[in-house]
């Protein structure tokens, strides 16, 4: 697990907005979904269109990755967790 990995699980206990990753961590938009796409081929989180809707086929972050909202997953907690 890279630096950027861990810093960004450690951010999605709770579902958060792309925005809100965005500002907490101050990172630019090419870093930030460069770590999420990282993360989503890993299935350490899971990605929501809204607050309660899960996006079960993985969605391209290049595209849309901006408008979405972000939750590690069990084996993402998992791992976070070890380290």
């Amino acid at each position: 697990m890279t630096d950027d990995e861990f810093d960004l699980l450690d951010e999605l206990y709770f579902l958060q907005s792309y925005e809100y990753l965005k500002n907490k961590l101050d990172w630019e938009d090419e870093r930030l979904l460069f770590t999420l796409e990282s993360l989503l081929k890993k299935e350490w989180i899971k990605c929501y269109s809204g607050p309660e809707e899960e996006i079960f086929a993985p969605p391209s972050l290049t595209i849309n990755g901006k408008e979405l909202y972000y939750l590690a997953s069990k084996q993402g907690l998992l791992n976070h967790n070890t380290l």
